[in-house]
């Protein structure tokens, strides 16, 4: 919208040029998104204590988390209505990936606000079904697997693309789809079992979106692409649009969720922020990439996994609690530790993720 603002002024001023420098309007979105959020959180924060949407905490977690019953969450709305707004303000309107992003977005966003409202509001600890939360989490997946593999223009938007190789490029055809579907929902679920500590799972995020960040921006780019042997994907750029606003709705929102944590995320936010990250992977071919940045996501999932698994074959736990950020917290580190320790390691992670752009 204000692109389009920018572009109707400059037939007139050439100095409103300078917004069609996807970096410029890059820096816009961070700022437009971190400033949105400072200025609606407080009032969002009033309005779910008002409305009673208080977090429950289990008594059989660490005991220092009891103190935290009641802290509002579903705070992940203030997270994606901020994105949405500042990239239908800052980006290109006409480009497929950015409604693609978007639509998972929303889809992911319904299904984690459906799931948080029965949880807090009509106390139904199940929340949402399973096999409901995952049918729609499916549709989203599916969806935007479908539309990307049907609008695909050449054979490496649809090739998996293995990291640290020069030219190590897999035909995936129609398994694009199945591939796609696992990366987006495998995302969500990964960044959402994450959210347990103040802070916890919005920084990695960040970081995350950042680098894919420069991952859109060099895969829209034929000539860096050509230069970094990595695929061209033509308009991939304009999703550097949306990685600003994560990043900028991210800031804001740890404003209020460092620890002490005024407001919670909620599977509202934690849902869709995992599976817009996977469609971005996606978009850029960077699956198995975001696959390392995303480490501490995996580590936390796979926790769970071993946790249940061990639990059901032999009777006995492998962590005191799963996801494993509980584990280190039953050991006797503080939780302002483990937060710190977890986002040096996503940190390291991204940069090792970054590093496949030369180390070819």
């Amino acid at each position: 919208m204000l692109l389009w603002l920018a572009d109707l002024l400059g037939q007139h001023y050439k100095g409103f040029g300078v917004f069609n420098y996807l970096t410029f309007r890059f820096m816009l979105s961070i700022a437009t998104s971190f400033a949105l959020s400072l200025w609606w959180g407080p009032a969002l924060i009033d309005k779910l204590k008002e409305m009673k949407f208080g977090q429950a905490i289990r008594n059989d977690g660490p005991q220092t988390h009891l103190a935290k019953t009641g802290t509002p969450t579903m705070g992940g709305a203030l997270i994606l209505l901020t994105i949405a707004v500042s990239t239908l303000a800052w980006g290109k309107l006409n480009n497929l990936y950015i409604w693609i992003v978007l639509g998972v977005m929303v889809i992911f966003g319904l299904v984690g606000w459906v799931d948080d409202y029965r949880k807090v509001v009509e106390k139904n600890p199940r929340g949402l079904p399973s096999r409901w939360k995952y049918f729609w989490m499916s549709v989203g997946g599916i969806g935007a697997a479908v539309v990307l593999f049907y609008t695909a223009k050449t054979p490496i938007e649809t090739s998996l693309i293995v990291p640290f190789f020069k030219g190590v490029v897999i035909p995936l055809g129609v398994f694009y789809i199945v591939l796609s579907y696992f990366v987006i929902v495998g995302a969500s679920n990964a960044v959402n079992l994450t959210d347990g500590l103040d802070g916890l799972a919005i920084m990695p995020t960040v970081m995350v979106a950042g680098a894919l960040a420069i991952f859109a921006y060099l895969t829209g780019n034929v000539k860096f692409a050509t230069y970094l042997q990595i695929p061209f994907v033509a308009g991939s750029g304009e999703l550097i649009i949306i990685c600003g606003a994560i990043i900028g709705a991210g800031l804001g929102f740890l404003w209020f969720n460092a620890y002490p944590a005024q407001v919670f995320m909620g599977d509202v936010g934690a849902l869709s922020l995992g599976a817009v990250l996977g469609t971005i992977a996606v978009i850029v071919r960077q699956e198995v990439v975001l696959f390392i940045m995303c480490g501490v996501f995996v580590m936390e999932t796979v926790s769970v996994m071993l946790q249940v698994a061990s639990f059901k074959l032999t009777g006995k736990r492998i962590f005191r609690m799963a996801p494993i950020h509980h584990h280190f917290e039953l050991k006797g580190w503080p939780e302002t530790r483990v937060v710190a320790r977890f986002w040096i390691i996503s940190f390291m992670l991204v940069l090792l993720g970054l590093a496949t752009l030369k180390l070819r």
